[in-house]
């Protein structure tokens, strides 16, 4: 259920903003004095009442905070755990449906991997779309991804001695099965594209991870210098936004210089960006159109047909929600897929012991 309120006070809509003043007002909350109960119909660039009256957020009006999307697990009908879940949904640079806190702020992680491509993609049109796909990719080292990866790592021209990332746990101890190995394949074609020496290519201010700030800057529509960083799990800089300003660089992802070529490849090749565990790869098998990208602690990352983003994020880091949460984000898009809405609870025997889906009202 949404709500309309009065705020205590007036405001300018976000998006007449410059992008550092815009980054600052996420942080500033409005006050609700009175609430409709009365549902929006369907998301849009104003917001639709069952009364039908159209009322433009910032405007005299504005929505009221809407709970997180709860997910709960459930083994015969009782309730084992529940997850939290932030979730937006910007188009043209506004916010059509939202959960929760859509200011919260994190780190993309691995949902930057499509944005970290341009560059390179930008640098090598002799690339083609398993190429891209598996420097988007959070590979699971399936024979398929790793030979890809390698592929990638033989058009640089490089090595895997060059590939500056250590050994994961749990898999074969050589760092091309890496679940970022292609990412990192894909900086080392980058360096060589650019004449850049490719020693410390993961380091901040190596120009392939500057070019990478840029992208960020550029897709969400933030000034580069100002985005707070840290250091990912792969060694490479990762970048922490609003969820708001990710799903918006998500719904221009298409429209930057060839956004859409990595959009395409990963849309073609889901099966080398990730693997059937992950909320990403079913949503690219299920629904025409849409590209999605997964991240660590929770995140997930999509753009759909119309120009949309979404930015969805669980508040205790499981990827467990994702699909049952994305199933109720889209379903207030208008995009129903009810595959999503229960991921089956299986125990160690292959049975059906349970399942995983949003909280029953």
């Amino acid at each position: 259920m949404y709500g309309i309120s009065r705020p205590f006070r007036k405001s300018r809509t976000l998006r007449t903003l410059n992008p550092g003043a815009r980054q600052r007002a996420w942080h500033q909350r409005w006050h609700c004095v009175s609430v409709c109960v009365a549902p929006l119909r369907r998301p849009g660039r104003g917001y639709l009442l069952e009364t039908g009256s159209c009322l433009a957020p910032g405007v005299g009006t504005t929505l009221c905070r809407v709970e997180p999307i709860v997910v709960e697990v459930r083994r015969n009908g009782v309730v084992e755990a529940r997850h939290r879940v932030h979730a937006v949904a910007v188009r043209d640079g506004e916010i059509v449906a939202a959960a929760g806190d859509e200011s919260l702020t994190c780190f993309m992680r691995s949902s930057s991997k499509p944005l970290q491509v341009l560059p390179l993609a930008r640098a090598r049109a002799d690339l083609d779309t398993r190429d891209l796909a598996i420097a988007s990719a959070s590979h699971r080292a399936t024979p398929e991804q790793i030979a890809a990866a390698r592929a990638l790592l033989a058009k640089a021209p490089a090595g895997e001695d060059e590939l500056e990332l250590g050994l994961q746990e749990g898999r074969p101890p050589e760092r091309i099965f890496h679940n970022c190995s292609g990412k990192h394949a894909g900086m080392l074609a980058l360096c060589r594209a650019r004449g850049w020496d490719a020693e410390g290519y993961r380091l901040p201010q190596h120009p392939v991870q500057q070019a990478c700030r840029a992208a960020h800057g550029e897709a969400a529509e933030l000034e580069a210098d100002t985005l707070v960083t840290a250091t990912d799990g792969c060694g490479v800089v990762t970048y922490a936004l609003p969820l708001e300003r990710m799903a918006h660089a998500y719904s221009r992802f298409e429209g930057l210089p060839e956004g859409a070529r990595i959009a395409d490849a990963m849309r073609a090749h889901p099966e080398l960006v990730g693997g059937p565990d992950g909320a990403d790869f079913t949503l690219m098998r299920a629904a025409p159109g849409w590209f999605a990208k997964g991240g660590a602690e929770g995140l997930l990352c999509a753009g759909g047909p119309g120009g949309v983003g979404l930015a969805l994020k669980c508040e205790d880091g499981s990827a467990r929600p994702q699909e049952a949460a994305l199933a109720v984000l889209l379903g207030r898009l208008g995009v129903d897929l009810p595959a999503l809405a229960q991921t089956p609870l299986v125990n160690s025997r292959g049975e059906r012991v349970g399942a995983v889906g949003p909280a029953r009202s």
